[in-house]
């Protein structure tokens, strides 16, 4: 397990820093089967996640574990083709190390992309939602660790986790656009089992639009470090527990494929912008 000290904040970013990674302005976050954005950068630097030092490997076969920089619409950014999971054994502080990393190398704004089941069926597999609120059912933070507060305010607070300038020029963008963009709240779950029908029943009750296995330790790592975030989930699959079928892995996948288009529509927009 990595311990999270300022000294292995500054070994990791010092050898950045020497491979080319140099002032980037954005940090992206791209989740499971949404890989294409890449082919949009110029890239000038990219490293495999088991050649940084401290890093975690990702051990998920569609998460292809690297890191890249390069210029998108004029403008410096990081990208990590692949993220982390709690249920891949790593510790939450361990899941949000290359956030610290990526602000630590000067990224002013995250976006944040994840797959996800739509719980609110009036969301349809295939569309995205723009995620106004979480609730955090992982079973930890990534800040209750004893030297938390070298890093930032311990209770940080978490009012208005995703940036609400940034959701209103999302929205701008979907409308001028015409990309059909649904808004609400993103569950995490540690996983990586998918969910009961109960347990799709009692999500919904608790005000879940959206469920997923990521993107909240990042977000709350990101609200810690006082970054702005904005993330978007692609609904992969309808999960009604009146009707539930096995969860096909490709097809969701594929799904998140088909519907990347329309998140790099909007993150190019945003970061022209």
């Amino acid at each position: 397990m990595i311990k999270m000290t300022k000294e292995t904040l500054q070994q990791t970013t010092a050898f950045l820093i020497q491979k080319g990674f140099n002032n980037p302005e954005f940090g992206i976050i791209l989740g499971t089967g949404l890989g294409q954005l890449v082919n949009h950068i110029t890239i000038e630097a990219e490293i495999n996640y088991t050649e940084i030092p401290n890093f975690p490997v990702s051990t998920v076969e569609f998460h292809s574990g690297k890191l890249i920089f390069g210029t998108f619409e004029n403008k410096k950014l990081i990208v990590m083709q692949g993220r982390f999971h709690i249920y891949e054994g790593y510790s939450p502080e361990e899941v949000t190390f290359p956030i610290r990393v990526m602000k630590a190398l000067g990224i002013k704004v995250l976006l944040v992309s994840n797959a996800s089941g739509a719980i609110n069926l009036n969301f349809k597999k295939g569309e995205l939602m723009l995620v106004e609120d979480h609730i955090n059912l992982q079973g930890g933070s990534p800040l209750a660790f004893k030297n938390v507060s070298d890093f930032g305010e311990r209770f940080t607070d978490m009012c208005e986790p995703y940036d609400l300038n940034l959701r209103n020029k999302t929205i701008e963008i979907a409308n001028n656009n015409n990309i059909k963009l649904h808004r609400g709240v993103y569950t995490a779950v540690v996983g990586p089992q998918l969910e009961t029908k109960a347990e799709y029943r009692m999500l919904k009750i608790i005000g879940t639009d959206a469920v997923g296995m990521s993107t909240v330790p990042e977000v709350i790592v990101a609200n810690h470090l006082n970054l702005p975030v904005l993330a978007i989930s692609v609904l992969t699959d309808e999960c009604d527990p009146d009707n539930l079928k096995p969860v096909n892995i490709p097809e969701i996948i594929a799904l998140a494929g088909k519907a990347e288009p329309n998140m790099i529509t909007i993150f190019k927009a945003l970061i022209k912008n």
